[in-house]
């Protein structure tokens, strides 16, 4: 259908997006968040103005009018704290642990996208879609009784952060790109977000610890900075043409390619109580799409 040109771009986002968690994990087992971050957004940066380029995006900023960018520099930020926060919560727990939690953003989302674009989420579907995605969530999230690298409060804290911080990005980034080549609104908003990340890393005097990394972190680093940049690229290309609140339920379901390479690639044990939990989200997801 021409009115779903978005599904597409939407989808692929949900892959990408699942693939990154997994890779950057990987990257986060001798690096410090902070920096994997940092270094991450320099790839993602290049990806972003790449694609602006290769598709004759226009490179000039005079497109954008004040309002936009305006909206673009603060989705940036927002992107910068949800990165910042997701990471470190992956440095300190399991990936099944912290993804859940992270995508908990899709409820805020949808809320404030009918409150901010008056999308209609007022349907049974929508709202027993939500009400199924929240109970997901708390049944993928770890036994207080299990023994796990998730002990300990600080990475939900850090995951709850990234969560927040995301639903304001999407949608500070849906008003930012009215009227704006999506590349072009990407490459925007990662520009601040790689200036945000390098300034944390000064403050923070954690200049020596990227001298120190490896080669093959730097590897790892730069192929999960690739896939991030193409899960950016078709997301905020699907929210140019589609509406957020379905686009973003399609875009968390990266959750499924997430606890699957988990289990492949980082050995994470898949409980009974994580797979009901992820089939109760992936259902209520469904709904929303209805």
């Amino acid at each position: 259908m021409a009115d779903s040109v978005w599904l597409i771009p939407a989808l692929l986002s949900s892959l990408f997006a699942g693939i990154t968690a997994v890779i950057a994990k990987i990257g986060l087992k001798k690096t410090d968040s902070d920096c994997v971050t940092a270094l991450r957004t320099v790839v993602v940066l290049v990806f972003a103005w790449l694609m602006v380029w290769v598709t004759g995006s226009d490179l000039s900023l005079d497109q954008v009018d004040s309002r936009s960018m305006i909206l673009l520099l603060l989705s940036g930020l927002a992107t910068g704290g949800s990165w910042l926060c997701y990471f470190k919560a992956l440095s300190l727990g399991s990936v099944q642990s912290v993804a859940p939690v992270d995508k908990s953003s899709i409820v805020w989302t949808m809320l404030f996208g009918a409150l901010i674009f008056q999308e209609d989420i007022s349907s049974p579907t929508s709202i027993i879609g939500m009400i199924l995605i929240v109970l997901g969530i708390v049944l993928m999230l770890p036994s207080a009784k299990g023994k796990s690298r998730t002990d300990g409060k600080k990475w939900l804290v850090y995951a709850i952060f990234s969560a927040v911080f995301a639903s304001a990005s999407a949608l500070l980034g849906k008003a930012g790109i009215e009227g704006v080549d999506s590349y072009l609104g990407t490459a925007v908003r990662t520009l601040v977000v790689v200036v945000m990340a390098w300034l944390l890393v000064l403050v923070k005097r954690k200049g020596k610890l990227i001298r120190d990394v490896r080669l093959g972190s730097f590897g790892v680093i730069a192929l999960s900075g690739v896939a991030t940049g193409a899960s950016w690229l078709c997301y905020y290309r699907a929210l140019q043409t589609g509406p957020i609140h379905v686009i973003a339920p399609i875009d968390r379901l990266s959750i499924v390619f997430t606890v699957l390479f988990s289990a492949v690639f980082l050995h994470e044990k898949l409980s009974a109580k994580l797979l009901i939990g992820l089939a109760v989200n992936v259902l209520g997801t469904l709904l929303l799409l209805l």
